[in-house]
C-alpha cells in the first residue's frame, strides 16, 4: 500500500533535474492521484532556489499543465518556503515550510549542503558543539509557522542529514531530544501537517527517512497529521521508499495519513 499523493517535488525551475511535465508523467506512471509542485522560494545568493523571474514562469506552467492533465491526475501549485525567504505566498495552494540555514554571527550556515560544509560551520561558530548548533536550528523551527504561514512542515530534523551512525552527535542525547521535542510541540499546537520525507533515502543512502522515530512517535501520540512526500529532484524518485514509509509510520503509531485530494487535505487510514 502507498498513498497516491506526493506534494514535495522540484523541477528545472529550481534545482530539480526534470521538467514539470516529466514529473507529471512519472507520477501518472506510478499511479499517483495527485502531484504537487513545491519549487524553492527565492533566496538571494542561492542558485538552488527559484528567482523572481523563474517563479514568474513556474506559476503559469504548473497551472497550464494542470489543465492539460486534468483527466489523468490532480496537479497542485505549491511552494517550499524557506524561513529566510521574503516573497508573496499567493497564488500558492499550499506551502511547505523549511529551515535550510541557521544565521550565526551574520553568516548563513547551510544545514544540508554537505557534511564538510556543516562540520566547518559548526567548528567555526560553535566550537564544534553540535548540541548548541541544534538548539539554534530548532529555535528556527519554533518560528516556522509564523514566518512561512506553512501548511506542511518540511523535513523537520534536516540537520541530521549527514549524521548517520552518530557521525556528528548522539541523537539519543537528552539535550538534543529536548530541543527537538520542544519545537515539535510548539508546531503541533499550530495543527500543521508533518511530512515523512523519504528523499534522503535516495540522496545520501540513509536507512530511515525524516523525522526520527522518537519525533514521529510524539506526533502520533499528540494526534498530529502526517503525510509522506519524497522531496524528489528527479522523476525516478517520485515514489521512492513510499511503501516502506507507510510501515515506518505504522510502527511509530500513526494510524492515518494526510493526502491532498479534490482540492483539499484529507485523511486516509493505514
Amino acid at each position: 500500500m502507498k498513498p497516491l499523493c506526493n506534494l514535495h517535488t522540484h523541477t528545472t525551475h529550481c534545482d530539480g533535474k526534470n521538467t514539470a511535465e516529466e514529473m507529471i508523467l512519472a507520477a501518472i506512471a506510478a499511479n499517483f492521484e495527485t502531484i504537487g509542485f513545491s519549487g524553492h522560494s527565492p533566496l538571494e545568493g542561492e542558485d538552488w532556489a527559484m528567482t523572481q523571474s523563474s517563479m514568474a514562469k513556474y506559476i503559469p506552467e504548473i497551472l497550464s499543465l494542470r489543465e492539460k492533465y486534468s483527466d489523468r491526475i490532480e496537479v497542485v501549485l505549491g511552494m517550499e518556503y524557506d524561513i529566510l525567504s521574503d516573497c508573496p505566498k499567493d497564488p500558492f495552494e499550499y506551502i511547505i515550510g523549511s529551515v535550510h540555514f541557521v544565521m550565526k554571527n551574520g553568516e548563513r550556515l547551510p544545514v544540508d549542503m554537505s557534511a564538510e560544509a556543516l562540520r566547518l560551520a559548526v567548528e567555526k561558530h560553535y566550537g564544534g558543539d553540535f548540541y548548541k548548533f541544534s538548539a539554534d536550528y530548532y529555535s528556527y523551527m519554533y518560528q516556522l509557522a509564523e514566518k512561512t504561514n506553512c501548511d506542511i512542515v518540511g523535513h523537520f530534523d534536516l540537520l541530521t542529514k549527514f549524521n548517520a551512525g552518530g557521525a556528528f552527535f548522539d541523537e539519543s542525547d537528552a539535550r538534543y531530544q529536548r530541543y527537538a521535542l520542544d519545537a515539535l510541540d510548539a508546531l503541533l499546537d499550530k495543527s500543521l501537517i508533518f511530512e515523512i520525507n523519504t528523499g534522503v533515502i535516495a540522496r545520501v543512502n540513509r536507512e530511515n527517512p525524516y523525522p526520527a522515530d522518537f519525533i514521529l512517535r510524539r506526533i502520533a501520540e499528540r494526534g498530529g497529521r502526517v503525510m509522506i512526500n519524497s522531496d524528489c529532484h528527479t522523476a525516478k524518485w517520485i515514489d521512492v521508499y513510499f511503501p516502506e514509509a507507510v510501515e515506518y509510520a505504522r510502527s511509530c503509531g500513526v494510524k492515518e495519513l494526510t493526502v491532498f485530494k479534490g482540492g483539499d487535505f484529507t485523511q486516509i487510514g493505514i
